[in-house]
């Protein structure tokens, strides 16, 4: 038996006994506007958010907020013209110099300022992270109080890859000094489909 095994079984030997989990009752936040409270946190955490009208009004406000000469890709047929269509078959390297992503949410969290977004709704699991920019289109009916439910709504759902994302990139560790676009995009906005 060699040193990998002889470590995994003394591991295995030393497990604590398997307990259930404590089950914790969720603290429902009902009556409250969610709308204006996800409006309000996220763009306290530096994001922007808009509340509009359909498809047409969310490519309205992108070509009057975004540099449409530059790169924008969406994976959402409905905006139409000028922007380009990703293409989920061809490979993710051609998508390096985007400006900006517009991709859809499955549902928003007014308590963080999250939006739960899966490999599916992305396009390609590199397109919110690799863009300057990032616009997430939701709807406000789709909006939850808490993280606790957003869990609850995951459940053990079927997919692969996904991730709540919530905000520009941003951090502070290099010298103390804040530096947005790290890790991922410099703007995040955020069109809630009324």
């Amino acid at each position: 038996m060699g040193t990998r095994e002889k470590i995994l079984e003394a591991v295995q030997m030393n497990q604590p006994p398997a307990i259930e989990l404590t089950e914790m009752p969720i603290a429902r936040n009902g009556g409250q506007d969610l709308v204006a409270k996800y409006m309000e946190v996220f763009e306290s955490i530096g994001g922007l958010a808009f509340l509009a009208e359909d498809m047409h009004s969310v490519t309205a406000m992108i070509k009057e907020k975004f540099d449409s000469g530059k790169r924008i890709v969406t994976n959402i047929p409905e905006l139409g013209d000028p922007f380009e269509l990703l293409q989920t078959e061809i490979d993710p390297h051609v998508y390096e110099d985007v400006e900006l992503a517009i991709i859809k949410g499955h549902f928003a969290v007014a308590e963080n300022g999250a939006v739960w977004i899966t490999e599916e709704l992305m396009g390609h699991r590199i397109i919110p992270y690799i863009c300057q920019h990032l616009a997430v289109v939701v709807n406000a009916n789709s909006l939850v109080p808490t993280l606790h439910e957003a869990y609850e709504k995951i459940g053990t759902g079927d997919y692969g890859f996904g991730a709540f994302i919530s905000g520009p990139s941003k951090t502070a560790d290099i010298e103390q000094a804040l530096v947005l676009g790290a890790h991922g995009p410099l703007s995040m906005t955020v069109f809630i489909l009324k």
